[in-house]
């Protein structure tokens, strides 16, 4: 399989396969990374997304209004039964905090916007962070570790950033290959590899 064919099969951002614009609806995006940055299958997590949608729990205001039992009910159904509770504690707290300060639109003016969004609830750690910012065209985030290790196995990860590939984009090669590294790499599953050294 050749980089590009890859990149086009396994980079494709989450905010697409999910349809939403993350600079233009970040309370949505926020919501979904929240979701793919629990140690979960991401089709499970694309799932629980399409319900909280399909129940209209899109915005801050609505998720309180359904409450704590409802938001359970949503991931269990998603998949999420082992980190139901946790995960429900921590965004029903975010969401309290968002409608707090008037909107995530908010945190765009804060000087050090990692931490507060860490700060929205407890339990919101790195992982959920970087996977909100990747894909805002306009934020800064820490590459994955996961994408680092595969990429320097592939020669094209030097100097702290993916080598400059003409029509290729940067944050769909990251996310290809977070994928292997995290699927392949770091199980030693090189064998099994869509994309071997």
């Amino acid at each position: 399989m050749e980089l590009k064919e890859f990149v086009k099969i396994y980079g494709k951002k989450y905010s697409e396969i999910l349809g939403i614009e993350p600079d233009n609806e970040p309370f949505k995006w926020f919501l979904a990374s929240l979701l793919f940055g629990a140690p979960i299958r991401e089709e499970n997590a694309i799932k629980t997304y399409k319900i909280f949608e399909k129940n209209g729990y899109t915005s801050p205001e609505k998720i309180i209004m359904a409450g704590w039992d409802e938001i359970v009910k949503c991931l269990d159904e998603g998949g999420y039964t082992r980190y139901d509770f946790k995960t429900a504690d921590k965004i029903i707290e975010a969401c309290k905090n968002i409608v707090k300060i008037g909107g995530i639109e908010k945190l765009k003016e804060k000087s050090n916007l990692k931490d507060s969004l860490k700060n929205l609830a407890k339990g919101i750690g790195d992982v959920t962070v970087n996977i909100f910012l990747r894909e805002l065209p306009w934020a800064e985030h820490s590459i994955s570790e996961y994408a680092i290790i595969s990429a320097e196995k592939h020669h094209l990860f030097f100097d702290k950033k993916f080598k400059k590939i003409e029509g290729m984009n940067e944050i769909e090669m990251e996310i290809a290959f977070m994928k292997l590294g995290r699927d392949f790499c770091r199980k030693g599953k090189c064998n099994k590899c869509p994309f071997p050294c």
